[in-house]
């Protein structure tokens, strides 16, 4: 009796040691795909850098935009306003002259 039972001890320790190790297969199988994921699926790390590389990019080229559009509308407002201005304007942009004028212009 003693055998039959010292036999079913071994088998319940092992069979316990089976399910231990299953488990524990699963649980760190489990964590790598974890870790996969977290960091090259589409919402992984990754993936966060580059779009905060992209968003950082995007903000500053808003910046520039938003400053040129201030100088543009401040331009805009003295060619409104200012009759000196326009008239400057005229000339270096267009080349223009008033009619009792020469204009001379040298190649750089």
């Amino acid at each position: 009796m003693t055998s039959s039972t010292n036999l079913l001890r071994k088998q319940v320790a092992s069979e316990l040691k089976r399910r231990r190790l299953i488990f524990y297969t699963v649980i760190t199988l489990s964590f790598i795909y974890l870790l996969i994921s977290l960091l090259f699926g589409d919402m992984g790390f990754l993936k966060y850098r580059e779009l905060l590389s992209k968003k950082t990019s995007l903000e500053a080229q808003v910046h520039e935009i938003e400053q040129e559009n201030v100088q543009i509308r401040s331009q805009l407002k003295l060619l409104k306003e200012e009759p000196y201005f326009k008239e400057k304007y005229a000339r270096e942009e267009f080349g223009l002259a008033r009619p009792d004028e020469y204009i001379f212009q040298y190649d750089r």
